[in-house]
């Protein structure tokens, strides 16, 4: 049986392209102070198929699958994660200029690949605030392409839990 994960180590990094449409296999760039990640992991909708011939059941063909929109990665509110974000921000409309997209990788450190998918960041500010708690904000990407399982970028393959 495998060996079951924690969250320990994960993280999220981004690279631009350097050939248009060809995911890089190195030079990810690590996201600092990120604690929450959405799921990929969305249930697939469902297209009622039913005929006049049904008596009892409605039957169903699978669609597509709806990550939402733009997805969310919480994080701690610091001036690394700032000047992080602004850099990554940067780092992708130079990309855009050049025709090249922005690729996110999600990694575990116990598993051989990760999760890559294309995406759009966007400038981050301030979220709501209590009393007695950590400064936060929330991270968020526009996806644009289906997230695909590839080998893990060998630079991040370091990260030990």
């Amino acid at each position: 049986m495998s060996e079951r994960l924690s969250t320990a180590g994960m993280l999220l990094a981004y690279c631009v392209e350097t050939s248009p449409g060809e995911r890089p296999t190195e030079g990810y760039t690590k996201i600092p102070e990120i604690k929450t990640m959405p799921s990929f992991n969305p249930q697939p909708n469902t297209i009622q198929s039913t005929t006049l011939e049904e008596t009892e059941y409605h039957t169903y063909v699978k669609g597509l699958k709806d990550l939402g929109g733009a997805l969310d990665y919480g994080a701690n509110l610091t001036e690394d994660f700032i000047t992080a974000v602004d850099t990554m921000v940067k780092a992708y409309d130079t990309g855009v200029k050049a025709g090249n997209a922005m690729w996110f990788c999600v990694f575990h450190p116990k598993l051989k690949k990760s999760l890559f998918f294309t995406g759009e960041p966007s400038p981050v500010s301030f979220n709501e605030a209590d009393v007695d708690a950590m400064a936060e904000t929330t991270l968020y990407i526009t996806p644009n392409s289906a997230p695909i399982w590839e080998t893990a970028p060998a630079e991040l393959a370091s990260v030990k839990v």
